[in-house]
């Protein structure tokens, strides 16, 4: 059982990452169960979502010529292009209905800057403009984080070593996540190994 200084963070559990939205993770909508019984147990809940301003400079539509899931060249390195998704205010950014989530005591929205991707609820993905995450947690006194939610090769890889490099504990929840891409999920879990993160499974809190 979780202590006090324990805290779930839900990463962007959001309509355009389940199956039928604008950027479905296959099987997506499979953390929710995990992630609902999750929340009654820990004493802390966090969640992130994406939060996109129409028009965002990781929209394969801002770039003429260009599709989804191409790369281009930014400011701060290479961005995949997504297709348009969780746009400020719509339908797809908004929470999964079925996802249980009154108890959460902060909401990091994420992907608000026009021109900066963000998959980390730490650093945007210009890897200097910090979002406070680490702030809020040392000045609460919590240490170790657990993680579920989406996407296991993006937002939950680049938490976890965000998370690791701040100085915290880090567990994914495995049964609780899932990843866009097989090879990219199978990558990320090696990369955060390699960090010290460690995994467990849902079951693992009765």
């Amino acid at each position: 059982m979780s202590d006090n200084t324990d805290v779930l963070l839900v990463v962007d559990v959001q309509n355009d990452f389940l199956p039928g939205g604008a950027l479905a993770v296959p099987d997506g909508d499979a953390v929710i169960g995990p992630v609902n019984r999750l929340a009654k147990l820990f004493p802390h809940l966090v969640l992130t979502q994406d939060w996109h301003p129409p028009g965002h400079a990781s929209f394969a539509s801002r770039h003429p010529g260009r599709k989804a899931f191409d790369t281009v060249a930014m400011p701060y390195g290479e961005q995949v292009l997504w297709p348009d998704h969780c746009v400020q205010g719509t339908q797809g950014a908004a929470l999964a209905p079925g996802l249980e989530a009154e108890r959460a005591e902060l909401v990091i929205r994420k992907g608000h800057h026009p021109e900066v991707d963000s998959y980390s609820a730490f650093l945007e993905a210009d890897r200097h403009t910090r979002t406070g995450f680490a702030g809020y947690l040392r000045e609460r006194g919590l240490t170790h984080l657990f993680l579920a939610g989406l996407a296991t090769d993006y937002c939950i890889r680049w938490t976890a070593l965000d998370a690791r490099a701040a100085g915290f504990e880090v567990t994914v929840i495995e049964d609780a996540v899932r990843g866009i891409d097989r090879d990219g999920t199978l990558r990320a879990w090696a990369e955060m190994e390699r960090a010290g993160v460690r995994r467990a499974t849902s079951d693992a809190f009765a």
